[in-house]
């Protein structure tokens, strides 16, 4: 379990596929990013990743009541990845710390691919 909260009305603990949908949603919702990708054990090849499993591009760690988060994502042609990977991990971070109280220590950014 990720994120063990309590206070006087009791204790929320949050599965680590329920912190990844949220990463996997906000990283979706920035401009310029086209999908997450998965890596095809088999061939080592970066698939894009369609429909609502957006968990499968994130890679959860835990550390000291923090996380660790790693994203693979494909963004689209034309843009600026430096902007890109800037506004994931700002919505990332806000989304978590707000949604969850989870404090996130790392965010990393890795882009696989881009798409037309």
């Amino acid at each position: 379990m990720i994120g063990n909260i309590s206070n006087e009305y009791g204790y929320i603990n949050y599965n680590e596929d329920v912190v990844a949908n949220i990463v996997g949603v906000s990283t979706m919702e920035c401009y310029g990013v086209v999908g997450m990708a998965s890596k095809n054990a088999r061939d080592g090849l970066w698939e894009l990743i369609k429909g609502g499993s957006f968990n499968r591009g994130v890679k959860i760690k835990v550390n000291d009541e923090k996380l660790s988060i790693e994203l693979y994502i494909i963004v689209e042609y034309g843009t600026k990845i430096s902007v890109i990977a800037n506004n994931i991990i700002q919505k990332i971070r806000y989304n978590l710390e707000n949604y969850t109280g989870i404090k996130v220590s790392s965010i990393t950014v890795n882009v696989q691919g881009v798409r037309v």
